[in-house]
C-alpha cells in the first residue's frame, strides 16, 4: 500500500479524536523500521517542532506506550516523573501540557502511537481516552485489511501450477477470499473497499478458472463461492447468512443454484 494512502488512514484517525474526544491537539504516526517510528501526521499544532521526531522504545511518552503496548496519559507532561523527557524540547515548543498516547496493534505487534493533547495542565476524561481507542482500533481495522489484499494478491497473481495445484489450495484461496469480502464490508475508506473487493473478484476468477477454464469447468459466482466456503468451514446457513451480510434465505438460493451447477 502506497505511503500516502497510510499517510491518509493515519490522519482520518487523528481528525476523528479531535472531532469526538474534545482534543484541540492530535498528532501521530506508524514504523517505517524496526526499531523507531516518526511522527508524521499533525493536526491541531501551531508548529513544526513534532514533525518528523523519531520516538524510541521506552523514550518519552510514546516511546513508554511502544514498551507497554497500553495506553498511558501525563496532565502536566514537562514535569511528569512517570516517563523520561528527551523530547521535551519539540512538545514545549508546541506548548503541550497534559498528553494521551495509545498505540496501534496489528496482530499483537505495535505498528504506530496516537497522541491526542491539551495545552492546560487538565485531567485527561474517559471520553478523550475512549475516543482516541477507538480511533486507534479503527486505524487498526484499516491496517489488517491493507496487510491482507497485499498478501492475497499475491497469491492471487502466483502462476498456477501444471498440472492442476491441490484441491487444498484452492480451498484456502476460497477461504481466504470470503474473509476479505466480509472485511471489506467493515473498512470506511471507500477507494480501500473497492481495492479490496478488485482484489476478491481476481481470487474468484482464479479460484473458479476464470475465462481460460477448460470446457466443462463450473464456474460459480463469487458470492456462491463465498457462500461454499462459509459453509465447508463447518458454518450454519444462519452464521454464514451472518458472516456475508446476507438473508438465510438467500443464502439457500445460493446453495441450491451451486448444486444444479455442481451436479
Amino acid at each position: 500500500m502506497a505511503e500516502w494512502e497510510r499517510a491518509v488512514d493515519v490522519r482520518t484517525a487523528l481528525l476523528r479524536m479531535r472531532r469526538r474526544g474534545g482534543l484541540p491537539v492530535a498528532f501521530g504516526g506508524l514504523f517505517s523500521g524496526a526499531q523507531q517510528f516518526r511522527i508524521s501526521e499533525l493536526t491541531g499544532t501551531t508548529t513544526n517542532s513534532l514533525r518528523g521526531l523519531a520516538i524510541a522504545a521506552g523514550n518519552g511518552l510514546g516511546g513508554k506506550v511502544l514498551t507497554l503496548s497500553r495506553p498511558i496519559s501525563v496532565i502536566d507532561y514537562p514535569v511528569s516523573r512517570a516517563i523520561s523527557h528527551e523530547y521535551d524540547g519539540a512538545v514545549g515548543a508546541e506548548g503541550l501540557r497534559s498528553v494521551l498516547a495509545v498505540p496501534v496493534v496489528v496482530r499483537g505487534r505495535v505498528r504506530g502511537v496516537l497522541y491526542g493533547a491539551l495545552r492546560q495542565p487538565l485531567i485527561l476524561g474517559d471520553r478523550a481516552l475512549s475516543t482516541a481507542v477507538e480511533a486507534a482500533r479503527e486505524l487498526e481495522w484499516a491496517l489488517v485489511a491493507q496487510d491482507e489484499a497485499r498478501r492475497l494478491m499475491t497469491v492471487a497473481e502466483q502462476p498456477v501450477p501444471e498440472p492442476e495445484p491441490d484441491p487444498a489450495v484452492w480451498e484456502e484461496v476460497r477461504a481466504a477470499h470470503v474473509d476479505l469480502r466480509a472485511l471489506a464490508q467493515r473498512v470506511a475508506d471507500p477507494q480501500l473497499r473497492e481495492e479490496i473487493l478488485s482484489a476478491c473478484g481476481r481470487l474468484a476468477r482464479a479460484s473458479t478458472g476464470g475465462d481460460s477454464a477448460p470446457r466443462g469447468r463450473v464456474r460459480l459466482s463469487p458470492r456462491e463461492v463465498d457462500v461454499l466456503a462459509c459453509v465447508a468451514s463447518g458454518a450454519t446457513n444462519s452464521a454464514a447468512a451472518d458472516r456475508l451480510g446476507l438473508r438465510p434465505e438467500t443464502v439457500k438460493s445460493y446453495l441450491r443454484s451451486c448444486m444444479r451447477k455442481l451436479g
